[in-house]
């Protein structure tokens, strides 16, 4: 919303402000000369202790710089009020059909009554043995807790939720009570499968919201905070509310990360290379090498286009490009064009075809070679199993060997993401995007994958960002993270149709320029990464894909299973020692059976990995340099691609 906040009243003295807020206690802490050290000690006490609060003129521009933002906030809001009312008659008030399936879930609770009876006695119970324990606890008496919450929970970390009777006695009746909402909805009989597992899905969101440690009266760290800075917290989370409404245009777009302090290619997507190649949808960026002879036959990565690639390429201590050339590999990533209405018309095949077939075509002129290995991480997975089943059916053999990070092909175990696959649902998102110009706004995507982890993506930002008043963490995963991007309407339809709702590839129903594609019929070596805990592509979906592939014939694929989940299974260098890894080189029926026949590895999978990328691609030459082939240099890396926000 910049063009709209330029030269405001509420806005301009923002970094005045924050200037003279600095300087109120920064500036009483000049260092004292050492003989009088209590006198130092006593000022930079001080010091500390000085806030928006003690400074009165740091103050009244503080709140004036609220207030003035604030009040431009609501203007503009009602300013767009008609097109937001044309807006709200243009679009279903339940657009994500959430109302049917709680209906049909209260018809399922109406239609088993001794069941619904039965599930209030057992609430009842868990409520009388909480109320009997609190009572022995205040008693004096030593008492084990009623319930206790997951040991992954971290929302009740601070030592308050145990020591203080009163509130926890409100963290295990909470607790009891979303244990049992949960239950009740998991144990409904005759109600369909998609709807109930909707309103599991959103039940989990409702009593994930009531959390009593998102009410700052009841959170602990709050009250401390609230405490040590005598209020200045609260006005600072004001003040970041505010501007974050301000910045959403008028909804809520919570910041994850200091935005302005990443820089692309200056601390962040630093590795070094040169773009190479480039069309409507892509830039093709080659790195330049750091080995005096690399492999023989280069690399291609295919990044997923719901996010940027430089999740790849974070920082050098953790960027998997830059290790990727540090291992002599002659390294090629594309970088997806953040795409904007004018490409709305764009399909899933034309991703295929101007995407990694002419990515293909570029690195084989740049190189001289006639195949390359290839990556691809998530969709662009998905993307390269239905161009490899293509490529087969055409005999196309540009491809010498295929690694996927967290890639699905078969879509029948997809986890959360299929609740949004409805008919309803989709024509809602056409709706949506047709409003925006033909593309699905980077937003609207983040929100849904921010929902499948809502206590850490939502709520514990809510509490730091608007409650504690904290500056947005420099954290390069959560920058990358809301470096959101468009997604044109064909392309994204595609692929939550013919994916997720029907499966068709997997079916083998998928048809590409009259092609019935199989996935059988592929027959290069291959190298699936799943991750544990992945919540966007679950590991028993990547497994169910890599039989897929060995479907018929004796096929070199491989699956190999990391620790953590769909980011950072994938980006866990070496060098952090991080996680394990299980590795088992069969493919049995089960994906039970293949974890009974694994065996468990320390640290990351990368040198397993990179180990078995050079069995199956040999052969070395002398370094490749950006610009010695037919390509010339475009411009440096990372592009200018990627610096296109959403």
């Amino acid at each position: 919303m910049s063009k709209t906040t330029a030269g405001k009243p509420g806005t301009k003295n923002k970094a005045k402000a924050k200037a003279r807020v600095k300087k109120s206690a920064a500036g009483r802490m000049a260092a004292k000369p050492a003989a009088d050290k209590a006198k130092a000690a006593e000022e930079t006490e001080t010091a500390q202790q000085s806030s928006i609060l003690q400074d009165f003129d740091a103050l009244s521009e503080y709140l004036a710089n609220v207030s003035g933002t604030s009040r431009d906030v609501i203007a503009d809001l009602f300013s767009k009020s008609p097109d937001l009312q044309q807006a709200a008659d243009k679009f279903s008030t339940d657009p994500l059909n959430i109302g049917d399936a709680f209906q049909e879930m209260m018809k399922g609770l109406s239609a088993d009554p001794g069941t619904v009876m039965q599930r209030q006695f057992n609430l009842w119970g868990d409520y009388a043995k909480l109320m009997a324990t609190m009572s022995r606890r205040m008693a004096g008496e030593p008492v084990k807790p009623a319930i206790e919450p997951d040991i992954t929970d971290r929302r009740f970390k601070h030592a308050a939720w145990q020591e203080n009777p009163m509130l926890d006695f409100v963290k295990q009746s909470y607790l009891i009570g979303g244990n049992w909402l949960t239950r009740t909805v998991q144990e409904l009989d005759g109600m369909d499968e998609h709807d109930k597992a909707k309103a599991e899905f959103y039940t989990r969101q409702f009593i994930d919201a009531c959390a009593p440690t998102n009410f700052a009266m009841l959170n602990p760290e709050v009250v401390d905070a609230t405490i040590e800075s005598k209020g200045e917290n609260l006005l600072k989370g004001l003040k970041n509310l505010i501007e974050d409404i301000d910045r959403g245009q008028g909804k809520l777009s919570i910041r994850q990360a200091d935005l302005d302090h990443f820089k692309l290619g200056e601390n962040i997507a630093t590795t070094p290379g040169k773009v190479v190649f480039q069309n409507d949808i892509l830039q093709l960026i080659q790195y330049t090498p750091t080995t005096t002879d690399v492999a023989k036959t280069p690399m291609l990565v295919v990044p997923p286009w719901i996010n940027k690639f430089y999740i790849l390429d974070l920082q050098p201590a953790n960027s998997f490009i830059k290790w990727l050339v540090e291992q002599g590999r002659t390294v090629f990533v594309i970088s997806w064009v953040n795409p904007d209405s004018s490409l709305r018309e764009k399909t899933f095949e034309d991703y295929i075809r101007q995407g990694l077939f002419e990515a293909l075509d570029a690195v084989m002129m740049a190189t001289g070679e006639d195949h390359a290995d290839t990556i691809g991480y998530c969709i662009g997975g998905t993307m390269l199993s239905m161009a490899m089943a293509y490529m087969a059916k055409s005999g196309d053999k540009r491809i010498n060997s295929a690694t996927f990070f967290t890639a699905q092909a078969d879509f029948q175990e997809s986890g959360d993401l299929q609740l949004f696959v409805d008919d309803e649902q989709l024509s809602a998102i056409e709706k949506q995007m047709d409003a925006a110009g033909g593309v699905l706004e980077g937003r609207a995507m983040a929100t849904t994958f921010n929902m499948l982890r809502s206590n850490d993506l939502i709520w514990s930002f809510v509490i730091d960002n608007y409650m504690k008043g904290k500056d947005p963490a420099k954290f390069d995963l959560l920058f990358w993270n809301s470096d959101a991007t468009r997604m044109p309407k064909n392309v994204h339809l595609f692929y939550l149709r013919e994916f997720y709702q029907h499966n068709r590839l997997a079916k083998g129903e998928m048809i590409m320029d009259g092609e019935t594609l199989d996935l059988g019929e592929i027959n290069v070596p291959i190298f699936m990464q799943a991750g544990e805990t992945d919540h966007i592509a679950p590991h028993n979906s990547v497994y169910r894909t890599a039989r897929h592939f060995a479907a018929k014939g004796d096929k070199n694929v491989t699956y190999m299973l990391a620790g953590s989940g769909h980011i950072a299974g994938v980006v866990n260098h070496p060098d952090k020692n991080k996680y394990h890894h299980s590795i088992n080189t069969k493919l049995p029926d089960t994906l039970q059976a293949w974890k009974d026949g694994a065996e468990r590895f320390p640290g990351s999978w990368w040198p397993h990995w990179i180990e078995w990328l050079d069995g199956v691609s040999t052969g070395k030459t002398t370094a490749r340099q950006p610009g010695d082939g037919k390509l010339k240099i475009i411009e440096d890396a990372p592009g200018s691609y990627v610096n296109v926000k959403a």
